[in-house]
């Protein structure tokens, strides 16, 4: 009878990891195509960073052939994808909240809507503050005599790394809270370390953007300043107490 009982517990959760990713990616297809329409529309205002600092008489090419249908659409089902974010977190919310003690539901609701908002603001730095310096060095350092432009789909390929550098970079105080919430590290020990971590974040700066300082600099800054604020943070999270969530457990 227990093996039983285990064998249809986990096939019903199966079951509902099942349904869950289902609606997931209904989800993603219903916000693509509600975009779809507008798919040139968006990918023209991914480029207007570029275009605007472009050479006078200069735009940007396609090099292939299916690029200038296949670009613009690639670039809307990677914003479906981000706009149906909330959406996707909360049907692992869902998923996972029952197994979770109380002490964690109340730590892990606040953390889910923050690295949203955090991922967000890592997208929005990237394309109104990065993009602008960065696409004004580039343009402005192009030998004489040589005409930039720009192939579509190695721009979306550039901006979408950036996007994904700087919204993850931006997750950096919900890391932080996280480690020390589950007693993998403390506040103390964090901070002895922020000299290896202000040199790990110039690193990771010069790995994750363009081979040039000023994108490094300005991916490699947020992140220590980011990691100051998960330090501060970390004064409101104790680590959790296994007495604690045995007497929450519902």
């Amino acid at each position: 009878m227990s093996q039983n009982s285990n064998s249809q517990s986990l096939l019903g959760h199966l079951i509902e990891l099942r349904n869950r990713l289902l609606k997931c990616i209904i989800a993603v297809v219903l916000v693509f195509a509600a975009l779809a329409a507008f798919a040139q529309e968006i990918y023209h205002w991914l480029a207007m960073p570029l275009m605007a600092v472009l050479p006078e008489n200069s735009s940007m090419i396609a090099t292939d052939v299916a690029a200038p249908f296949f670009a613009p659409f690639k670039l809307t089902f990677i914003v479906a994808i981000c706009l149906a974010i909330p959406f996707i977190l909360l049907q692992i919310w869902q998923f996972i909240a029952p197994a979770l003690y109380k002490r964690e539901k109340r730590l892990m609701a606040p953390l889910v809507i923050s690295s949203t908002l955090l991922f967000y603001s890592g997208i929005a730095f990237a394309y109104f503050i990065v993009f602008p310096l960065v696409f004004s060095f580039f343009t402005s350092v192009a030998p004489e005599g040589v005409t930039i432009a720009t192939d579509i789909s190695s721009y979306l390929d550039f901006v979408l790394k950036l996007f994904f550098a700087f919204g993850l970079s931006f997750e950096i105080p919900v890391a932080i809270l996280l480690l020390v919430w589950t007693g993998a590290t403390t506040r103390d020990a964090l901070a002895q370390k922020r000299p290896y971590i202000v040199v790990g974040a110039f690193i990771l700066g010069m790995l994750l953007t363009p081979p040039d300082v000023i994108s490094q600099t300005l991916l490699a800054l947020p992140m220590w300043l980011l990691f100051e604020l998960g330090l501060i943070l970390s004064r409101f999270y104790q680590p959790a107490v296994d007495t604690e969530q045995q007497e929450d457990k519902i």
